[in-house]
């Protein structure tokens, strides 16, 4: 039962989408961990961010009801900004959110590489 389980919970963090951010732009960013609500072994990053949102909690605020419906948690570990420019095919990640604290933009990059393969991905821990 255990196993039938775990997969269940694979399944459902699968389905949230590893990275989702604008195509284009300055905006800021969240670093979110996904988990399980029985299993906290079970989780994953995730990446969102967009020009729309004031303020990193707003981010949160918006994709918090898809991740619950999932009968998952979202825990933001911590903001900065993304600089994409798609016509460069780079993107530059930094600085902090002043109410979640600084992401790990390690992480963060990582997962923007799995997403976009082909772009030049660095991070900098400078700035705002």
């Amino acid at each position: 039962m255990a196993d039938e389980a775990r997969k269940k919970i694979s399944a459902k963090l699968e389905a949230v989408p590893d990275v989702v951010i604008d195509s284009h732009g300055l905006f800021k960013y969240i670093l979110i961990e996904v988990k399980d609500r029985n299993d906290d072994s079970l989780s994953k990053f995730v990446v969102r961010g967009n020009a729309k949102a004031d303020y990193h909690a707003d981010i949160l605020e918006e994709v918090q009801p898809g991740i619950d419906g999932l009968g998952l948690s979202a825990v933001c570990v911590g903001g900065g900004r993304i600089e994409h420019n798609s016509a460069e095919k780079r993107i530059l990640v930094y600085g902090y959110s002043m109410g979640f604290g600084r992401a790990n933009h390690s992480i963060t990059v990582e997962k923007l590489k799995k997403d976009y393969p082909n772009y030049k991905i660095t991070y900098t821990n400078d700035g705002y």
